[in-house]
């Protein structure tokens, strides 16, 4: 509970400093410029990426032993985008579509690790593209690209060591948890069956995501190169991982600011960016209401039949 509040009051005081330091304008700017070629691309790349979300869900559920349609998985990805959009904190809809999709298969356990480990998956992948493009184009950060790419490297190696060193028997939380971790990522991950699929879900949602941004920043005014937006939107994207925000709103914003404004743009412009993106994303997410308001309602005849005589 305290953790959520402080993920909440987290991006409350980055949007507040941004709108001290950059103003309401740019916030209103960019969404004053919003059309309708800008919504339908938004809706069809949203509906790209929620497919291929549902499809890297779906292999590693199977993968985990945790049966998952894809149409199933579509539905409940969808309202899962929809609530992350809508709700403090940016994860809510995971932990809903994780909850319900392991009392589904009657196994919690194993449909919330599904779900972690296919985000984990997307953000690996999410990382490594950065790390690409980042260092084929120029940005701000680029003189402190070799450093992060040696700790990652560092980081990754350490957990395969660790992995490695693990006892293979115990009984300790520990022990069993690192088991679970290396059999989960070799069944789930890496099995013959999965790891192509969930590396193409991934690069083409990592795509997606990208191709909204620079929809939003031409949507939003900016007439800069590709190649100079490009670096500049994978690091706003990068900053959207972080859980200090308000339905998404926040570190998205605050990164955009300061990566427009080192690369010789304006803040301003970023943020305006950063605010469409916001607003688009969430005009995709809007088929997940409706899967909401469908079960909503659904239950009421679910539960008058469960209590007739003659229901089940």
């Amino acid at each position: 509970m305290v953790w959520a509040w402080a993920r909440v009051v987290g991006g409350v005081g980055l949007l507040a400093v941004l709108l001290w330091q950059v103003g309401g304008g740019a916030f209103l700017a960019g969404v004053r410029l919003i059309d309708a070629p800008a919504l339908a691309a938004a809706l069809l790349i949203g509906a790209l990426t929620t497919v291929c979300a549902a499809w890297r869900w779906s292999l590693v559920a199977g993968g985990l032993g945790v049966r998952l349609p894809l149409a199933t998985a579509v539905a409940h990805c969808y309202r899962a985008v929809f609530l992350n959009a809508t709700l403090p904190g940016g994860m809510l809809g995971d932990v809903h579509r994780a909850v319900r999709h392991g009392r589904d298969a009657g196994d919690v356990s194993r449909g919330i690790r599904a779900v972690v480990w296919e985000r984990t998956a997307g953000q690996v992948v999410l990382v490594g593209v950065a790390l690409v493009v980042l260092a084929a184009f120029p940005s701000p950060v680029r003189p402190y690209l070799p450093a992060a790419a040696a700790l990652l490297v560092a980081l990754g190696l350490a957990v395969v060591l660790l992995a490695r060193l693990s006892p293979g028997t115990g009984r300790s939380r520990w022990a069993r948890g690192v088991r679970t971790a290396v059999a989960d990522v070799r069944t789930g991950l890496l099995g013959r069956r999965t790891w192509l699929g969930v590396l193409v879900a991934s690069a083409v949602m990592v795509a997606g995501h990208l191709a909204t941004f620079l929809v939003a920043a031409r949507t939003a005014g900016s007439d800069a190169p590709l190649t100079r937006l490009l670096p500049l939107t994978l690091l706003a994207l990068l900053a959207m991982g972080l859980p200090l925000n308000v339905a998404g709103f926040g570190p998205r914003e605050g990164v955009a600011a300061w990566v427009f404004g080192a690369a010789g743009l304006s803040a301003s412009e970023g943020v305006a960016t950063a605010t469409v993106y916001g607003a688009l994303v969430l005009v995709a997410s809007l088929p997940g209401a409706a899967v909401l308001l469908a079960r909503r309602a659904r239950e009421p005849t679910t539960v008058r039949e469960a209590a007739s005589p003659g229901g089940c």
